[in-house]
């Protein structure tokens, strides 16, 4: 497994790269730049996610601050942004670096968004999105991770946590592709790192999001 890091370092090196995949990633970055948590929560005329709770435009902000209904359009809609653009692509292309650059544009776009300033949510949704649409057995197993943690623990952030943290050696033990096990790993990351202040919280014993 320590091969998946030396992966992550050639990336660039291990795809056959084609012209076309700037097509696919910068309409999977454009869909997922597209913020479901803003805009639910203002066509039901609920407060804007980032002035509220945690200020995180994603769906466990807004379970707190909006409801159920709103959470769990919010929940659908980040998902289909990672699964849709996947699934697209894969009609188009079957090549797994196809797959892999549309996964992460439309991952990056959560997490950076061009229509809101760069700033987004975590990611969580959007990326068992990805990992659905890329391999349904791998998304399906880090899912299961999620829902085994926040069962026994019943806190989202260290159910995020331990489920990315699996969820490379999921996709080697399931598929094996260097290229999907470095893009899931270089999700993974970005995820971890966007739940930092999960982390911080966690540490000195305080309730994370």
């Amino acid at each position: 497994m320590l091969s998946i890091f030396r992966d992550i370092i050639r990336f660039s090196d291990m795809m056959s790269f084609d012209p076309v995949y700037l097509v696919y990633a910068l309409a999977a970055y454009l869909i997922g730049s597209i913020s479901t948590a803003i805009i639910t929560c203002k066509l039901m005329g609920l407060e804007d996610p980032r002035s509220v709770g945690s200020n995180n435009p994603g769906a466990t902000n807004v379970l707190r601050t909006g409801g159920k209904k709103a959470a769990i359009i919010t929940l659908l809609g980040d998902m289909l942004k990672g699964l849709l653009p996947v699934l697209v692509v894969q009609q188009l292309s079957v090549d797994i670096t196809a797959l892999a650059i549309t996964g992460i544009a439309a991952f990056l776009g959560h997490l950076y968004p061009l229509y809101y300033r760069f700033k987004g949510g975590k990611g969580v949704a959007t990326f068992y999105g990805v990992l659905l649409g890329t391999n349904w057995i791998i998304g399906l197993a880090a899912l299961a991770v999620w829902v085994l943690m926040i069962l026994l623990f019943r806190i989202s952030g260290l159910s995020a946590l331990v489920s990315a943290t699996s969820s490379p050696f999921i996709a080697w033990y399931f598929d094996g592709s260097e290229i999907l096990i470095a893009a899931v790993t270089f999700m993974a990351i970005l995820l971890i790192w966007r739940h930092r202040s999960n982390i911080k919280q966690m540490l000195q014993n305080t309730k994370p999001e």
